[in-house]
């Protein structure tokens, strides 16, 4: 491709492909429930299309978030043409620029989570 921001095809194995991996544990401000915590991802990734990017990216990266299994993940984003910045997921770009941040409570659960009532 040749542009600053470009990535290398797949298949070239030159090893520059970011890996991606779990993020550091976090602790929300408050002790949160699991259905707090899902209610929090669903609002975001209900209003996170809204702030630019394409439809198709936020689906990848909301897969790729929720599944389980790394390698799956990265085959998800990879997939998808996703330039990951951090490996954590918590900023990507897709192949035209356009930039995505994820917070890390879509991507992981707080040290400090409580069981629900």
């Amino acid at each position: 491709m040749g542009c600053v921001g470009s990535t290398p095809a797949k298949g070239d194995g030159d090893g520059n492909a970011k890996k991606i991996r779990k993020p550091k544990p976090w602790k929300h401000p408050q002790p949160i429930t699991k259905s707090e915590l899902e209610q929090m991802r669903d609002e975001f990734w209900d209003t996170a299309p809204h702030y630019g990017g394409q439809k198709e990216i936020w689906d990848a990266l909301r897969a790729a978030a929720a599944e389980p299994d790394l390698s799956q993940a990265q085959v998800i984003v990879d997939c998808a043409g996703v330039i990951v910045q951090n490996t954590d997921l918590t900023i990507c770009y897709d192949e035209r620029g356009a930039k995505y941040e994820l917070p890390k409570y879509v991507l992981s659960e707080p040290t400090n989570m409580i069981r629900d009532n």
